[in-house]
């Protein structure tokens, strides 16, 4: 248990610091610098970027410690594992589908292509709103079952780490949306291509910790599942 532990906390990490990298390495505001004299915003490195290097570094740490005290709670003789619910892989799939959206946006706001910018935000948009709706269904699903915050220390654990999660989610859902109306308006370019590749950074941070959590909640073939393998 410990060994698998660690390896998710090294996946993590790894995957973290992947994704601040590429913050960081691949600017595309500076991609349409050409003459002597730059803009504000071109001159260096934006306050914003830094400030969701800060925001990262604080959210892994939130999550490190909520999952150090499950794998402290995990290890006692009444840890209850509850059915896991089917609707979590679909969940998953619409993360991923949100996440590859963003990246697609990325992608389509370097080339200027403005119409393909506003398909790929309203796209991600769906799809995260499908995603925290499928959360929610989980929950009444859970609590139709007779499953609450305190009928067991695995059901406590589920409901943190998913409504955790889903709270960072939802502040990541603010920043779309301000992304997505200077999309629409088509004002400042080089602002929206720096909103659209942040908000890219955090939905990609968003599906990683997803992917951990998730593995934490349903893998009970290394004994660390929240959830058993019996279906809800």
């Amino acid at each position: 248990m410990t060994i698998a532990l660690v390896f998710l906390s090294v996946m993590m990490a790894v995957i973290v610091g992947w994704l601040l990298r590429q913050t960081f390495n691949v600017q595309p505001w500076q991609a349409q610098a050409a003459g002597p004299e730059l803009p504000a915003l071109q001159a260096g490195r934006p306050p914003i970027t830094t400030a969701l290097w800060v925001f990262l570094g604080v959210a892994t740490s939130l999550f490190v410690l909520f999952v150090s005290a499950y794998a402290m709670r995990l290890g006692l003789a009444d840890w209850t594992p509850l059915p896991r619910p089917r609707l979590l892989m679909l969940n998953t799939a619409l993360l991923v589908g949100a996440s590859l959206a963003m990246q697609w946006t990325v992608l389509a706001a370097r080339r200027g292509a403005a119409a393909h910018v506003r398909k790929g935000l309203a796209a991600s948009g769906v799809l995260t709103v499908g995603f925290l709706a499928g959360q929610l269904v989980v929950w009444q699903q859970l609590r139709g079952a007779g499953f609450f915050v305190s009928t067991s220390a695995a059901t406590a654990f589920f409901y943190l780490f998913t409504a955790v999660h889903g709270l960072h989610v939802l502040g990541g859902l603010v920043a779309w949306a301000r992304a997505s109306a200077r999309a629409w308006r088509g004002a400042d370019t080089e602002r929206t291509r720096l909103a659209i590749g942040l908000c890219a950074t955090y939905w990609h941070y968003l599906l990683a910790v997803w992917v951990v959590l998730y593995a934490l909640i349903v893998s009970d073939a290394v004994g660390l599942a929240i959830c058993s393998s019996a279906p809800l």
